[in-house]
């Protein structure tokens, strides 16, 4: 890059472009799939829009059903490590 950009500000410049990139996606993301955005003019002329499946499906992404699925930890294994056998479910079928 050059001399005036020191190595010092690279975590920095990293973090900051991860941020720019989630908001990128979040922002695009919600003008293209978000029902309640009107880019339309046919649909910017209704008071009030009909698409209940539209926004259902909006608001139950892939990454959202996948999350339902999971168990509410951070780390399973090391949850069941320090549990101990005597404080771990049976009926956890991933034991």
């Amino acid at each position: 890059m050059g001399r005036w950009l020191k190595p010092d500000v690279y975590p920095l410049i990293a973090a900051m472009s991860f941020v720019t990139g989630l908001c990128t996606f979040q922002l695009t993301r919600n003008v293209f799939m978000n029902p309640d955005v009107r880019v339309n003019k046919n649909n910017r002329q209704s008071a009030v829009l009909e698409n209940a499946t539209e926004g259902e499906r909006y608001s139950q992404h892939a990454f959202r059903r996948f999350l339902a699925t999971q168990r509410p930890e951070v780390f399973p294994a090391a949850n069941r490590f320090f549990a101990g056998p005597a404080t771990v479910a049976k009926s956890d079928p991933r034991d």
